[in-house]
């Protein structure tokens, strides 16, 4: 006779509590997009989210402690991107779909900028696990696929692999991306296309 292992039923008010969290953390996601992590306050995400701001602290107690959290949520959402990729797929053709995919997000305002190595939040970061696990498990894996791509001649194999990874890393918060924009000279498509083409264009082996 098989049993059933019923899982504990949640509450309504912790089910109010985490869909008042999931709120807040796509706010803060937005507002780091829009504004970056040195200029975004919490009355900023207590305002977009519609809550008081001591509700708000309800859920973080600081800041850093919520960008912390939203960036970690970034993290898994790349993560839950690269899986989703074809296995088919060519190496070199993962990577120019990973960096197009960040750089509509970053159009959007659904890619934050990387924090300035002055910055309060970047030392939280640094000191958070699940964002330091979720990191190194991208960075293999996109590690991996230029190592690939470089076997495979398409990269130029004499450029170090940690070079052409953060190389792409850099494209996912390029400032050209808002600067072109705010020209209004190049629609959001022409954009992407003309960044993928100078940063891989670039790559390509000689």
């Amino acid at each position: 006779m098989s049993t059933t292992t019923l899982q504990p039923k949640v509450s309504f008010k912790e089910q109010m509590h985490q869909a008042r969290e999931g709120a807040i953390l796509q706010s803060a996601c937005r507002l780091l997009g829009e504004k970056a992590f040195d200029a975004m306050t919490m009355d900023d995400v207590a305002n977009a989210v519609g809550i008081a701001k001591a509700s708000l602290y309800k859920h973080f107690c600081s800041k850093e402690e919520l960008c912390s959290a939203a960036m970690v949520q970034i993290l898994a959402r790349v993560r839950t991107y690269l899986e989703g990729l074809p296995a088919e797929l060519p190496a070199h053709e993962k990577l120019r779909a990973l960096v197009r995919w960040s750089l509509e997000r970053l159009l959007t305002n659904e890619m934050p900028l990387l924090p300035s190595r002055n910055s309060t939040l970047r030392a939280v970061l640094m000191a958070d696990r699940d964002y330091l696990d979720g990191l190194v498990t991208v960075s293999d894996q996109i590690g991996e696929w230029i190592v690939q791509a470089q076997a495979q001649g398409v990269i130029n194999p004499t450029l170090p692999p940690l070079v052409v990874l953060y190389t792409l890393y850099a494209r996912a918060c390029d400032p050209v991306v808002t600067f072109l924009k705010e020209g209004g000279q190049y629609s959001d498509a022409e954009i992407v296309d003309l960044v993928l083409r100078t940063c891989f264009d670039g790559l390509v082996s000689r």
